[in-house]
């Protein structure tokens, strides 16, 4: 079986797949590099490891339930966006899997349904819901060594027919998601862009360091939504990435990016 690649999405706002009519054309960059991911990833994989910026545990949590329930943790959005449903299966195999590999570091989830960066980002890429997706939280601590570590841990399933998907935003400061953030987004994501780049040795102890980068804090206030990132480059860390989607003007001023590992 051939090796799979790792992917890090920036996933967009909320459930802006369900909201075209309010956001007219904003996501439509977006919306067609996620469409691409089946062909980017070589085809249908048999499952799919989401590693979500919305779900934190003390330990890494992994989701177990066979039919995994709906997550609005949005507000403020209409209220048909409270009834989307993505009925993609889970697959309790592959949670124990995924918990084998991470071994004392992680602990099983029966009750946890999919949250917004799984099903906003997965729905353009699998609108027929027809592969199975088991998430994968943070852990508390939010420490990048570990995060990369973990995703290491993770690297069989490349081979197994599993894609490693890191769900998040290259670029998340709400009170700045307008022409305020421009600046703090342009230089961090060009500083991502390169960390991304270089070679793996570098990249691993500059995505390490990523606190020093230009406008680390001003572009994650708090990095919950750039750790994913570290997980599947953990998982392809000798592999070269390349930017799958990238623009400088996301909701009309912020520079925002996605990569894939290969």
């Amino acid at each position: 079986m051939t090796t799979l690649p790792t992917f890090f999405l920036s996933h967009g706002g909320g459930p802006w797949p369900w909201m075209r009519e309010q956001f007219g054309s904003a996501y439509d960059q977006l919306d067609a590099s996620l469409r691409d991911l089946p062909r980017q990833a070589g085809g249908k994989p048999s499952a799919i490891l989401v590693v979500t910026a919305h779900w934190e545990g003390g330990e890494f949590l992994v989701s177990a339930a066979a039919r995994p329930p709906m997550i609005y943790d949005y507000g403020g959005f209409p209220p048909h966006t409270y009834q989307i449903q993505y009925p993609a299966p889970g697959s309790p195999e592959l949670a124990a899997r995924v918990a084998q590999l991470l071994g004392t570091r992680a602990r099983l989830d029966h009750e946890r349904g999919f949250d917004h960066g799984t099903f906003s980002a997965m729905y353009p890429a699998f609108p027929q819901a027809d592969v199975p997706i088991v998430q994968l939280s943070l852990r508390q601590g939010l420490d990048p060594a570990e995060h990369l570590a973990a995703g290491r841990l993770l690297r069989p399933l490349r081979d197994e027919g599993v894609l490693i998907v890191g769900s998040g935003l290259s670029f998340h400061n709400l009170r700045a998601f307008n022409a305020s953030g421009a600046e703090a987004a342009r230089v961090f994501d060009a500083w991502l862009r390169e960390t991304m780049a270089a070679a793996p040795a570098e990249r691993t102890a500059r995505l390490l360091a990523w606190e020093r980068a230009p406008a680390a804090r001003l572009a994650h206030p708090r990095e919950e939504h750039l750790l994913p990132l570290m997980v599947v480059v953990g998982a392809a860390e000798d592999s070269a990435a390349q930017v799958v989607y990238h623009e400088d003007r996301f909701m009309g001023a912020l520079a925002v990016s996605s990569f894939r590992l290969a």
